[in-house]
């Protein structure tokens, strides 16, 4: 399956291997979905709980105004699911099997007629480049 657009991640339980030219296409496409949103969750299925939270860090890194604080103290054995909110700056990780990998990021908006939309799932590099 071809990736061109955020849409064809939809499908996927895990992220797909991208080539840079896919990643720079999608990133145009997601930040231009980001924004225009009034905040954003950002969903992390990961293999450890490090992993999860050096993804997470990487897009704080990427965007100065998605910013998570006490990290530090986020823990759960094994394959993670991390969910993180940029409105209350929340981040929850719990242990959780048979999931697939990648970041799963949702446009959320404060009123109006735009319902919100999730996007991914993008590779856990997908923001370090």
């Amino acid at each position: 399956m071809e990736i061109n657009k955020l849409v064809d991640l939809n499908n996927l339980r895990t992220a797909p291997q991208l080539s840079n030219i896919q990643e720079k296409k999608l990133l145009k496409e997601l930040e231009a979905n980001i924004f225009n949103a009034d905040w954003i969750t950002i969903g992390i299925m990961a293999p450890s709980d490090n992993k999860a939270i050096e993804a997470l860090k990487s897009i704080s890194k990427k965007y100065s105004s998605i910013k998570f604080g006490n990290l530090g103290s986020l823990h759960a054995d094994g394959a993670v699911f991390l969910k993180a909110n940029q409105k209350t700056n929340n981040v929850f990780v719990r242990s959780e099997n048979g999931l697939g990998e990648g970041i799963l990021i949702t446009c959320q908006y404060n009123e109006g007629p735009k319902e919100s939309n999730t996007f991914g799932p993008l590779p856990l590099e997908f923001f370090s480049n």
